[in-house]
């Protein structure tokens, strides 16, 4: 049987994960609700 505890005490996170993590956070690309806030405040300044 699987001791889950025992298993725990190995895990050691991927530096994948941190190093795509990193990347993601970084960058400050605009997502779509960025874009509908631009847009409406454009839309009311007219």
């Amino acid at each position: 049987m699987i001791d889950f505890e025992e298993e725990l005490k190995k895990f050691k996170p991927s530096l994948e994960i941190d190093d795509t993590e990193n990347a993601i956070m970084s960058e400050n690309d605009k997502d779509m609700v960025d874009l509908m806030v631009e847009l409406m405040a454009e839309y009311r300044d007219r």
